[in-house]
């Protein structure tokens, strides 16, 4: 027996209008647990549509500023409410640690927090002109029905940094989830329910990308698409993105670069380097998968790396015990196995792992991957040049700065970045020199609602969070005021 979901549109829950469904499973045991609707074009049309009515003829229109920055309070509270109910299903779902959903669950609160504040703190401008009796300002208006596309792995966070800001700036939301994994998504739409968010300002569809995600992007109705996922899937966004002219900002993954000097503490190094390639089993954009050790270090921080890496505790993610849950779908296991195989054969050394762990028979079905750490002659191999999204490092020499830097560069993903040494004047030449949108200096992995991300190259373009993030959901509208007394003169008469 599978539970049966539903999408939330027009804050009303229904299946897709033709009846198709979409199966998910979990991924520990590899078994479906739940259906979920398969949307159709007409389906999306409806949440686009009510989602323009809810800005510019419902209650949602007429809110303040100050109106909006309550109902996000009460969302940040109905998420903290539902946190252990969201993390078991997001566990489920994905195969997360319960102890890493149930903590950001109820961190990602925060965030909601965050611009319930900061909604009536975005101001306009007023400007001197060369025109006396001429006033002119700005207002800040929303910029209209919003699209997010949402990936599996990190959905609540990543929705929230989108619908956060577009909700304090006015606008309405139609979110798609992923189609392998979209159950903690869909409970957002229980905390619009909860905050009391008019019908149509927040809606979540689920299904494949053709026809609903493409559809959602090129919406005549939708004026923004914040986009999180994979670069293939970005370039379609962008080609349907041509249809409306949308506003689009795209965060992808990315092939991260860590550098390890001589001099840097080497027991917060290692905690770093694992961090930032196991934790959430390597399924994060901002990953640190290229991992530099200056030679004077490379082989004891390399042996304790895999030291650690083979002590990892690999198993039931519902588990307090365990530290590295499955892989989300069968499809990025297959492709792990294939590029660190094919690594190997181009000359890596397999320092620990580059397999399936062993398990109990209930998870014998599941999609595992063991920590691997991988020595890499050259920055040729096919771990190294590939994001696999998983728990796979690919470990380097270098000898200068240069060097490392030029390695570092060396990819067309430029997420982000992390340097580890005691030297504050190296750290800052390091970070401006090597091409990334968040440079890490002696921690890695870390956020903040306070504090903007994103990367460049094919890491996608813009930033999502902190204050600034408010601008890219709104837009200047330029108010001209005349403040004359007398009539305005006639328009042919030249003076």
């Amino acid at each position: 027996m599978t539970d049966r979901l539903q999408m939330f549109i027009d804050g009303e829950w229904c299946d897709a209008s033709d009846g198709r469904t979409l199966t998910t499973a979990d991924p520990a045991t590899g078994r479906d647990w739940a259906t979920f609707p398969s949307a159709t074009a007409t389906d999306v049309d409806r949440a686009v549509r009510a989602a323009d009515r809810a800005m510019y003829e419902g209650p949602w229109a007429r809110t303040t500023a100050t109106q909006r920055g309550k109902v996000l309070r009460r969302m940040a509270e109905a998420l903290a409410a539902r946190a252990e109910h969201i993390a078991h299903i997001e566990t489920r779902d994905t195969g997360k640690l319960l102890r890493e959903t149930r903590a950001t669950t109820n961190y990602i609160a925060e965030y909601y927090e965050y611009f319930a504040g900061a909604a009536d703190k975005l101001q306009g401008s007023t400007f001197a002109t060369d025109k006396p009796e001429l006033m002119a300002m700005t207002l800040r208006e929303p910029i209209g029905v919003v699209a997010g596309v949402i990936p599996w792995n990190n959905q609540l966070f990543l929705s929230a940094v989108k619908v956060a800001p577009a909700l304090a700036c006015g606008n309405a939301v139609v979110l798609k989830a992923s189609e392998f994994a979209p159950a903690a998504l869909l409970e957002l739409g229980h905390i619009a329910e909860a905050a009391g968010l008019p019908p149509g300002v927040l809606s979540v569809v689920t299904g494949e990308g053709d026809p609903c995600g493409s559809t959602l992007a090129r919406h005549p109705l939708v004026a923004r698409i914040a986009f999180t996922g994979g670069h293939e899937t970005a370039r379609h966004i962008v080609r349907h993105s041509a249809e409306n002219l949308a506003v689009v900002t795209l965060e992808l993954g990315g092939k991260s670069p860590i550098a390890v000097f001589d001099d840097a503490d080497l027991d917060n190094a290692v905690n770093g380097i694992i961090a930032a390639n196991f934790g959430a089993a390597g399924q994060s954009c901002v990953a640190g998968t290229r991992v530099y050790l200056h030679r004077s270090v490379r082989d004891e921080v390399l042996e304790r790396v895999a030291a650690r890496a083979a002590t990892i505790v690999v198993g039931d993610p519902t588990d307090a015990a365990t530290e590295v849950g499955p892989l989300a779908t069968q499809g990025q296991l297959n492709r792990i196995e294939a590029a660190v195989g094919a690594s190997v054969g181009e000359g890596a050394t397999l320092r620990v792992g580059g397999g399936r762990p062993a398990l109990a028979p209930e998870f014998r079905d599941g999609w595992w991957y063991a920590p691997t750490v991988l020595e890499c002659p050259s920055g040729d191999i096919t771990a190294a040049r590939q994001e696999l999204f998983g728990p796979v490092l690919s470990a380097f020499v270098f000898d200068t700065e240069d060097d490392v830097i030029a390695a570092a560069n060396d990819s067309p993903f430029h997420y982000a970045t992390g340097v580890f040494t005691r030297d504050v004047g190296r750290a800052m030449r390091v970070t401006r020199r090597i091409r990334a949108g968040v440079a890490y200096v002696n921690t890695y992995r870390v956020i903040s609602p306070m504090v903007p991300f994103g990367g460049d190259g094919l890491t996608g373009f813009g930033r999502e969070s902190g204050f600034e993030s408010l601008l890219d959901y709104s837009r200047p509208k330029t108010v001209w005021v005349n403040t004359s007394p007398n009539s305005a003169p006639d328009p042919f008469t030249m003076r």
